[in-house]
C-alpha cells in the first residue's frame, strides 16, 4: 500500500521544535519526542503522536524511531550535547535525512560529522527572510495568496525526468504552473521557464496553485 504522507520525527519541543511540529503536523505523520512531560502534554493534541523520551538514550530513542521515518528534526540546540548523541543515534538507525538545530558555526560542523544532512539556524534564517521581505516587500515568496493557494519549492518525481514542460501537462493534469526552477547542478536560477525546458534529476521546480494539486505533484513519483 502505498504511504502518501510523509512520516516525520520531530526531537525537541521548544518553541521552534513544537510549532515546527505543529505546522508538519497538518500534513505529514508527525512523531514529537521531548524529555519534558509538561511539553509533550502541550501538543499531544496538536501531532500524530507524542511520547517522553530522553533522547540521549539510544534504547528508548530507537523504539520508537525506525529507518521508515521519512526524516527527523532534533530541535535541541541549547544542548549541544544531546543534540550530538540524537543525531548520532539516529544515524545508527538509519535515517536518511536528518536535520539538526544548530547553535554556532562549530556545533553545525560535529552536527554534520556524526550524521546531520542539514543543519538549521532557525533565527538567522528567519531574520534572513525578514531582510529580504523589507528590502522588497513585493517578493513572491512573502505573497499571502488566499483560496488556498500556494508557492512550493517541489522535488522532481522520477516520472518527470527527461521531458519537457509541455510534454508534462502540469496545468491540465495536476491545475498548477512552474514560475521558476531552481538548478542544483550547477547553482542557477530559471525564472518562468519555457515550455521545451527538459526536467532534470538536479531540478527543483517552483510551483503555484491549490495545495491539494501540489501535493499530488509529490505523489505522482509513488
Amino acid at each position: 500500500m502505498k504511504r502518501y504522507k510523509k512520516l516525520i520525527c520531530v526531537i525537541g519541543l521548544g518553541q521552534f521544535g513544537s510549532e515546527l511540529a505543529r505546522e508538519l503536523a497538518n500534513r505529514c505523520e508527525v512523531l514529537a519526542i521531548d524529555n519534558s512531560e509538561d511539553r509533550v502534554n502541550a501538543i499531544a493534541e496538536s501531532v500524530q503522536r507524542a511520547m517522553i523520551v530522553d533522547a540521549r538514550d539510544f534504547t528508548g530513542l530507537s523504539s520508537l524511531v525506525s529507518a521508515d521515518f521519512d526524516e527527523a528534526v532534533v530541535s535541541l540546540g541549547e544542548s549541544m550535547e544531546a543534540s550530538v548523541l540524537c543525531t548520532l543515534h539516529l544515524r545508527k538507525i538509519g535515517l536518511k535525512t536528518i536535520r539538526a538545530k544548530a547553535v554556532s558555526e562549530d556545533h553545525a560542523t560535529i552536527l554534520r560529522a556524526v550524521g546531520a544532512t542539514e543543519t538549521i539556524f532557525p533565527e538567522r534564517e528567519t531574520a534572513k527572510r525578514v531582510a529580504a521581505q523589507i528590502i522588497n516587500p513585493n517578493l513572491l515568496d512573502f505573497i499571502p495568496l488566499g483560496e488556498d493557494f500556494e508557492v512550493m519549492d517541489v522535488g522532481v518525481p522520477d516520472s518527470f525526468l527527461g521531458k519537457t514542460l509541455i510534454e508534462l501537462k502540469l496545468r491540465e493534469r495536476f491545475g498548477v504552473f512552474v514560475i521558476a526552477v531552481r538548478e542544483l547542478v550547477p547553482p542557477k536560477f530559471v525564472f518562468l521557464p519555457g515550455p521545451n525546458f527538459v526536467i532534470k534529476p538536479s531540478d527543483v521546480l517552483v510551483m503555484i496553485g491549490k495545495e491539494k494539486d501540489l501535493s499530488q505533484i509529490q505523489q505522482a513519483g509513488d
